[in-house]
């Protein structure tokens, strides 16, 4: 039997001969060896089967003739191909392709952030919402006018971080695409590109000023954070760094998304309510703690290339729990807001909310190892998980 590659060969080769069928055929014995380790030879084997059943059913062939079947008997052999599982054999090995691809892709997108990109805009696009009249077609229509522009820029933004730290993912995350030799690098270039072109003409097309600033600012932001060049590359300085997050995620997307929703899809004037002051406030401290602590896991190639992140110059101890205690702040000003309202429903689900998601972080940060890289990492997973969490409860504060 041939291996899987020699049939993908054939099949390709000869799809008209062979599907229903077992073919036998023969190939020259210095020839085998191409077969088999699919060589990229266009003419490795033809098929003898109809004049080799003239030698062996004609009797009457003469000495010469015999003498050649002979060589040929001696320097061929047989080979049979099952073409019942070729067909199978093509699919699965496309179709494992093509989800080893996007499986690249997902990881190349920054799935945890784009999640929070998205959660974020829904949950600040309903802060102005008033009555349940106002969940109609009209408010979804903005939704997604909102949501696909910006996790389009999303991936713009973790798309060009990775291109400009690839020799940095070598040693802090050695499972990115671009690093792993899944994606080249113009793959990766194609698909920043693609994704920047996408969002800023959905931008131009909706026709909503601040949601258009809202992009604008993360390319900008995005940019600069990343980029190699002089005067850019803020990601080096860890206040420049921790502002380029903040700036977008505590304070653009709570303005920008709130403004799109609130003039732009329900046709009202603007008014800054306590909900929108509330989330701008907490997503400042939540902001300042990703931006401190998504350094402390790549400690070990940051202070190798040169990136001065808190955590290399103060050490992960001391940033690990100056975030601790910067988020359990945020929880105990939010619990005396909600316990502030006049709203029985506001008290009970901010209150034993943010009182929950405390008690969980610091049940956790109890028992993290900071010696352990994986623990680091999933510990800043679960912080994402509280981000995620936090929109949640934002929309319950009136």
């Amino acid at each position: 039997m041939l291996s899987n590659h020699a049939h993908a060969c054939f099949f390709s080769k000869y799809p008209h001969k062979i599907i229903g069928y077992v073919i036998q055929f023969q190939v020259l014995v210095n020839q085998k060896y191409n077969i088999l380790n699919r060589s990229n030879n266009e003419h490795f084997f033809r098929c003898w089967s109809q004049r080799f059943s003239s030698f062996a059913d004609n009797p009457n062939h003469s000495a010469k003739s015999n003498f050649h079947h002979g060589l040929l008997r001696k320097y061929c052999f047989v080979a049979q191909l099952e073409n019942a599982e070729l067909e199978p054999d093509c699919s699965r090995s496309f179709w494992a392709g093509a989800l080893k691809q996007l499986n690249a892709f997902y990881r190349f997108s920054r799935p945890h952030t784009m999640m929070g990109t998205a959660i974020g805009i829904i949950s600040v696009s309903l802060l102005p919402v008033e009555s349940i009249s106002d969940l109609s077609p009209t408010f979804f229509m903005g939704l997604i006018k909102a949501l696909l522009p910006s996790i389009f820029m999303n991936i713009y933004v973790v798309g060009l971080n990775q291109l400009f730290d690839i020799q940095i993912d070598k040693v802090n995350k050695p499972d990115l695409p671009l690093v792993s030799g899944e994606f080249s690098i113009g793959v990766g270039i194609a698909i920043v590109a693609a994704f920047c072109f996408m969002s800023f003409a959905m931008g131009l097309m909706f026709q909503s000023p601040p949601l258009f600033c809202a992009l604008l600012i993360s390319f900008l932001v995005g940019s600069v954070y990343s980029i190699n060049l002089p005067f850019l590359r803020w990601k080096r300085h860890a206040l420049l760094a921790a502002t380029c997050i903040l700036s977008v995620r505590a304070i653009v997307v709570q303005f920008a998304f709130f403004i799109h929703i609130l003039k732009y899809t329900f046709r009202r004037p603007i008014a800054f309510t306590r909900s929108l002051v509330f989330a701008t406030a907490f997503m400042c401290f939540f902001s300042a703690v990703i931006a401190l602590f998504k350094d402390i896991p790549d400690v070990d190639g940051d202070r190798s290339f040169g990136i001065q992140s808190f955590s290399v110059r103060l050490g992960q101890q001391r940033v690990f729990w100056l975030c601790i205690n910067l988020l359990l702040t945020a929880y105990g000003a939010a619990m005396v807001v909600g316990a502030s309202s006049s709203s029985i429903s506001t008290k009970l689900v901010t209150v034993l909310g943010h009182g929950t998601l405390a008690s969980i972080l610091w049940h956790r940060a109890q028992s993290l190892d900071l010696k352990n890289k994986a623990s680091i990492t999933s510990f800043y997973m679960f912080i994402w998980k509280l981000f995620y969490a936090e929109y949640l409860l934002i929309p319950f504060v009136r």
